[in-house]
């Protein structure tokens, strides 16, 4: 592993639930929040607009956070 893959960032859109912390959905994403859906196999992209749709009723806006690659 060189220097520039060591450390480098790669993102997650991450709803965590309203009533339970331990609990959510996170997917892949860019360092903007953007999913690349495509890339998502058929039950991740059913979660994801299932996610996208129970904002404010079952899960926090969406946060994009950093995640460290190993």
């Amino acid at each position: 592993m060189n220097a520039s893959t060591q450390g480098q960032a790669a993102y997650e859109l991450r709803f965590q639930s309203l009533f339970d912390e331990g609990r959510g959905f996170a997917f892949p994403c860019d360092a903007q929040g953007h999913v690349d859906m495509d890339a998502l196999s058929d039950r991740a992209r059913q979660n994801y607009l299932y996610a996208r749709a129970v904002i404010g009723r079952e899960v926090h806006m969406p946060a994009v956070l950093a995640t460290r690659l190993h």
